[in-house]
């Protein structure tokens, strides 16, 4: 009996593996077995891989998403590392000259622009120093204002003054002084930065306030006076003295200009003077009446 049994449930399982052999190698059995299959191990899968946290584009983990706020981060201050000190680098050596800026010991300004004549002029306070703007020799000294409203001389225009022919070859002007200084006289050597007079308003400055007449040319007869009035624009040079760079020098531009004028132009700019005023008749006294007068030596008797 109880063998009997056991023979019947061998039957009954060896029919039920034949049965689930058939069907896992295809037929309408597979299709339905399959997505079971797929979905116990998915879920089997996600039951025994533990969750791996989300990764930022910084690398670091993203915070989980818990409902407790993030605490912020105070920004940081950037403490910049300190810069050495410039390097001083001389200007270029651009002539075989030094020049010293005209005016010397005294705050000054001036226009870097043509007004009437091709001169600067530079305002400083009276008494400040006007020096040799380069080593060379005196010229011409005035130390007599001869300038007269009445006539306006054009040679008489810059009052006193003093002109220097340089190394360089050019002479440079400095006109409206208050005085002259001591020694400075004509074939007298000087060098850059040595005193030669005082700023004032001398000339036709007189109505203005005190200041130097200074002026680029190149040498000349002083009948042309109109030459050492100015043949060129000096503003460039003085920014340069005036800012460190002492060897730039007007020596190529003075010969251009002259090599384009001749050496010795006409006057072209502010150049008649005012004619002399009449003298006043003076009041004579009566003539006496000429047929009582006698011509003649007196004689004794």
């Amino acid at each position: 009996m109880r063998s009997g049994h056991k023979a019947r449930l061998a039957a009954v399982t060896g029919a039920v593996l034949v049965t689930g052999a058939c069907g896992s190698a295809g037929g309408v059995t597979s299709v339905s077995a399959r997505p079971a299959a797929l979905s116990q191990a998915v879920a089997a899968t996600a039951t025994a891989t533990p969750e791996t946290p989300a990764v930022t584009a910084t690398g670091s983990p993203a915070p989980a998403a818990t409902g407790t706020p993030v605490p912020r981060v105070p920004p940081q201050t950037v403490r910049r590392p300190k810069a050495d000190e410039p390097v001083q680098v001389p200007p270029p050596r651009l002539s075989d000259f030094t020049y010293s800026f005209p005016v010397q010991g005294c705050r000054v300004t001036y226009q870097s622009q043509l007004l009437v004549l091709p001169k600067t002029t530079v305002w400083a306070a009276k008494g400040c120093s006007f020096v040799s703007p380069v080593n060379g020799v005196v010229d011409e000294v005035n130390v007599k204002n001869r300038w007269s409203a009445s006539t306006d001389r054009g040679a008489d225009r810059e009052g006193r003054f003093v002109t220097v022919i340089g190394d360089d070859g050019v002479r440079y002007l400095g006109g409206h002084l208050e005085r002259v200084a001591p020694g400075i006289v004509p074939g007298r050597r000087v060098t850059a930065g040595q005193i030669l007079g005082q700023v004032g308003n001398s000339g036709n400055a007189r109505s203005t306030a005190s200041n130097l007449y200074f002026a680029i040319s190149w040498k000349t007869d002083p009948s042309l006076w109109w030459v050492r009035r100015g043949m060129v624009n000096p503003w460039n040079y003085l920014d340069a003295w005036l800012n460190g760079n002492r060897t730039l020098s007007p020596r190529d531009e003075m010969t251009a200009v002259r090599n384009r004028t001749g050496a010795t132009p006409r006057c072209a700019t502010l150049c008649a003077s005012k004619p002399k005023p009449k003298s006043k008749p003076t009041e004579r006294p009566p003539r006496p009446d000429d047929k009582h007068i006698t011509v003649g030596t007196l004689s004794g008797g």
